[in-house]
């Protein structure tokens, strides 16, 4: 059988899958979950394997699943990625009501996406044309929330790092992998458009805490120390150094302040600020977070309180593989029109693929079907085909790219492939970001 003739052929076969997937992107939408406790998201993905009769790992880093499509006994792994957690968006429409997590960017859409071209690729037809394999991973938590959640986690000895693809590589479960994929979602496009290519900011994350002295507000203000009022000093400190960072580094940093103190008429003892610091390059993002922690160093010192700063490792930068994305690309104009399949350039958001693209060769495309911007109450999804069938339209099309022809495309993007960095290497980086240090005034001493 001719290329295009199995493409033309396997393409037909989503009609028979095509409402049970909507159906089941749409349930995930309905039940958002937060980072590490997707539960009821992971016991669908494990159903929808069982009933396809795919064989799976469950339990990984908490949550994730692990599904194999082995099409011979040699060849190449290509991975597939979905993520199985929500965001916090508190006004969504679709949030959860005790915990406030909402789909608000469409990782929803990914485990459906996961879950047609898994359907697809264990078609037995595929044994006859395809050299290899192909991993599914449903990954927890790649939106960074609730770092104090994960702080407890790994405290607990659950999990080491914040995120679920680091948790995936550090528990060696792409040591196997050659080559990975992952679609996402493009806000504030409702249209069928495709975005390929691309590279994306890293970030070190943050978790400040202020100590001062309680006192009563009214009564003897003079006796407490504002922990407040340090973290504000602090902020403005923070503001006062944007101006020294470099617009090519694309520098983000957003704090919030997570706790503020504790009754309205108590001095604030204790308040809590968490943020990102982003950046394109990791030397860009350690110099900005140096800078962010001396201003929160000075804001704490200036008012005589003391200030915790834990620095946590985020995400690394993205990369997309040339060759890849270029079979990616050709498949998504055989779909959606050459006209409709657009250069990403670089986006100074995160994610944790950027961990995954730097050891092994990996795309991170994007698609539309959306409406609203992410992470916001007015995100939702207006073309379900789009979202749902689409993305994994172009993942099947692309591994038979990849693995036919005696895995021929594959092979020499493996020969090809020069890794940003080694898995050790990657580990040791997510270590040295492990960082707590202390500022208080009687450190300070100022000569005549």
């Amino acid at each position: 059988m001719e290329l295009s003739e199995l493409k033309e052929q396997i393409l037909k076969e989503f009609d028979n899958i095509k409402d049970e997937v909507i159906q089941i992107g749409d349930d995930i939408f309905s039940h958002p979950e937060l980072g590490f406790k997707e539960f009821r998201t992971s016991k669908i993905v494990k159903e929808f394997f069982e009933k396809h009769g795919i064989t799976y790992e469950d339990g990984l880093a908490l949550t994730g699943v692990k599904g194999e499509i082995k099409f011979s006994e040699d060849g190449p792994n290509v991975a597939i990625f979905g993520e199985l957690d929500a965001v916090v968006s508190p006004e969504h429409p679709h949030r959860d009501p005790h915990t406030n997590a909402a789909h608000a960017c469409g990782h929803n859409s990914q485990i459906a996406n996961l879950l047609a071209a898994a359907a697809i690729l264990n078609n037995p037809i595929f044994k006859k044309h395809l050299k290899g394999k192909v991993t599914l991973f449903a990954v927890p938590a790649e939106e960074y929330v609730e770092i104090g959640y994960r702080l407890k986690l790994r405290e607990e000895g659950k999990i080491k790092y914040p995120g679920g693809k680091q948790e995936f590589i550090r528990l060696g479960l792409l040591d196997d992998v050659d080559i990975a994929m992952m679609n996402h979602a493009k806000d504030n496009t409702p249209e069928r458009i495709v975005g390929v290519g691309g590279t994306s900011n890293g970030f070190v994350g943050k978790r400040v805490v202020f100590w001062g002295r309680e006192a009563h507000a009214g009564d003897a203000p003079e006796k407490g120390i504002n922990a407040l009022n340090a973290a504000q000093v602090a902020l403005n400190a923070l503001n006062s150094i944007r101006e020294t960072l470099k617009d090519e580094n694309h520098i983000r940093i957003h704090p919030i302040i997570t706790k503020g103190g504790d009754l309205v008429n108590i001095i604030p003892r204790e308040v809590i600020i968490e943020s990102y610091v982003r950046g394109a390059g990791i030397e860009a993002i350690e110099d900005a977070s140096s800078k962010f922690d001396w201003a929160m160093a000075g804001g704490a010192i200036s008012i005589g309180a003391e200030v915790e700063i834990e620095n946590i490792p985020g995400y690394m930068p993205l990369y997309n593989e040339e060759k890849l994305t270029e079979l990616f690309r050709k498949n998504a104009i055989s779909l959606v029109g050459e006209k409709n399949v657009f250069e990403i350039g670089h986006f100074s958001a995160s994610t944790d693929m950027g961990d995954v693209s730097g050891i092994i060769p990996s795309i991170h495309p994007v698609g539309g079907g959306y409406r609203g911007s992410a992470h916001t109450k007015d995100f939702e999804i207006v073309d379900k085909e789009m979202a749902y069938i689409v993305p994994a339209k172009l993942y099947v099309l692309t591994i038979i790219d990849l693995l036919s022809n005696n895995a021929k495309e594959a092979e020499k993007i493996i020969k090809n492939w020069k890794p940003k960095i080694s898995k050790e290497d990657y580990l040791k980086t997510l270590d040295s970001f492990f960082e707590k240090k202390v500022a208080k005034r009687s450190d300070c001493i100022f000569g005549r």
